[in-house]
Order: structure tokens, then C-alpha cells, then sequence
């Protein structure tokens, strides 16, 4: 089984590492023409890549891909499992959160939403209130039991995961969400299935794309880092990833898929 998180560590001892969860003995590489895809498009970042029917953890550095950073609003994929598990939210389709009426910058925000229209538009305010809703305690108790990052909610019940002390690193990014995708998160099956089936999705040829976004800065306009988390289906594959981005100019909010679905295609994988 797999018995380290940072796998990269096979290839470079000064990777960190912790334990990844019940998963087959695995391979890992690092190519470097998945790192050539940021550089082409005028940035800098990192892509992780587990196939999970090879066993093989594919990677563009062995640097970046386990330094952590804020996780944005890909921390609404944990959020949204506490708030299904604690009874936060009953039904992701007819529990409404409704608009408190404050105009924002994003229009997609000013409106009712159900968490699974929340997480589509990634509704920040929705999810704020969510994690109000959920407190402190249980909030603390939910992270520590899923080994999410550093699990450290310092900075604000609302805040933590957008300007406080929680850091996540790809390696970790990729760890949590294949637990999710097969259902052995400490939570109940019935939370775990209906976050699978509210993620975004995304369609390329005969490939299922199931992921989240984050960009760190965005509520405030000023967007420094981006990510995308996921998995991938194609036939009886999959294959989880996670990458993060500097945001250097706009048209690198969207440069995230487009960058995930050719690193996706290089290994393989859709």
C-alpha cells in the first residue's frame, strides 16, 4: 500500500512526508514537460498526478508540489462534507441559504443558493456562513480527523481557509480528495457520496472531469494564487490530480483547466 503521502520522496529525500491513506504500493516520476506547460503560458506552478490504476503519483517538480499555500475555496470540497455530516445541511438540492442582500462583486453570489448550487457558483459567503453554522469545535475536530493539511483554523471560523493559517499542499490536495472518491473519509458514506455528486464537472471527449477551483485573492479582486483538485474518469480509469498556478495576469484564472486538461492528456489520463 501506499505508505507515504509525499511519494515524490522516492525521488528526492527532501520532500516531506506523512502518511497516505490505504492505497496499493505505488510508483512515482517526475516529468518535466508537465512543469514546460506553465512556463508556455507565462507562469509558474505545479501539477500532481495519481493513476490510481497504475499505482502511479506523476509530477511536474519535486519542489512546489509539496510546498502548501492557502487552499481557497477548494477547501468548499471539506466544508461541504462536515456540513452534510454534522446536519448542517440536510439536502444539498432543497436546503437555501438566502442572499443577505450585501451586493458583491460577483454576481453569481447575490442570490439564494443550495450548497449544490453554492459550490458551482463557489458562493464564498455561502460557505462562511456554513462554517458559522458548523463553529469552531466541530470545525477543529472534522480537520484533525481528516488529516487536511496542517488542520489549523487559526484566523477566523470564516476565514481560516481564504486569509488564515490553514496550508495544504498538492500532495495532501491529491491525498484528501482520492479518499473522498472512494469513500474511506472519517465521515458517513451518505456525506462522501453527495459531495462526489455536487462537484463541477466537466466534460472532455469520453473523460469525466469531477473538480474544484481555488483562487486565493478573489473575494478582495486581487487574485494571487490558483487551483484546481479533482479526479478524472475515462472508462474504468481515474486519476486524481491537483495543481496550483501564480496568477500573473487575468487570463490565468482560466489557464487552470486549460493547463489541467493538457498535463491530464500528457500522463495519459483523458
Amino acid at each position: 500500500m501506499i505508505t507515504r503521502r509525499h511519494a515524490l520522496g522516492l525521488l528526492a529525500a527532501t520532500v516531506a512526508s506523512t502518511a497516505f491513506a490505504n492505497v496499493a504500493p505505488q510508483r512515482s516520476e517526475i516529468r518535466d514537460g508537465l512543469a514546460r506547460r506553465f512556463a508556455d503560458d507565462g507562469t509558474e506552478g505545479t501539477f500532481v498526478g495519481y493513476k490510481t490504476e497504475d499505482y502511479l503519483i506523476v509530477a511536474s517538480d519535486r519542489d512546489r508540489s509539496g510546498q502548501a499555500a492557502l487552499p481557497a475555496s477548494t477547501f468548499k470540497i471539506a466544508n461541504s462534507v462536515i456540513a452534510l455530516d454534522t446536519g448542517v445541511v440536510g439536502d444539498p438540492d432543497k436546503d437555501v441559504f438566502k442572499w443577505d442582500g450585501v451586493a458583491r462583486a460577483i454576481a453569481a453570489w447575490n442570490q439564494d443558493h443550495t450548497l449544490r448550487s453554492a459550490i458551482a457558483a463557489s458562493a464564498v459567503p455561502v460557505y462562511q456562513e456554513i462554517a458559522r453554522r458548523i463553529g469552531a469545535e466541530r470545525m477543529q475536530k472534522y480537520l484533525t480527523d481528516f488529516d487536511y493539511g496542517n488542520a489549523n483554523i487559526g484566523g477566523g471560523i470564516d476565514q481560516f481557509w481564504l486569509t488564515g493559517e490553514l496550508r495544504i499542499d498538492p500532495m495532501q490536495q491529491v491525498d484528501f480528495v482520492d479518499r473522498l472518491r472512494r469513500g474511506t473519509l472519517p465521515a458517513r458514506k451518505r456525506s462522501q457520496e453527495l459531495v462526489r455528486d455536487i462537484l463541477p464537472v466537466t466534460r472532455v471527449g469520453d473523460a469525466v472531469i469531477r473538480a474544484k477551483t481555488g483562487l486565493l485573492g478573489a473575494e478582495q479582486g486581487r487574485p494571487s494564487l490558483g487551483w484546481i483538485v479533482g479526479w478524472v474518469e475515462k472508462g474504468s480509469e481515474q486519476t486524481v490530480f491537483a495543481l496550483n498556478l501564480d496568477v500573473r495576469e487575468p487570463r490565468h484564472v482560466a489557464s487552470r483547466m486549460a493547463i489541467a486538461q493538457l498535463c491530464l492528456k500528457d500522463i495519459g489520463a483523458i
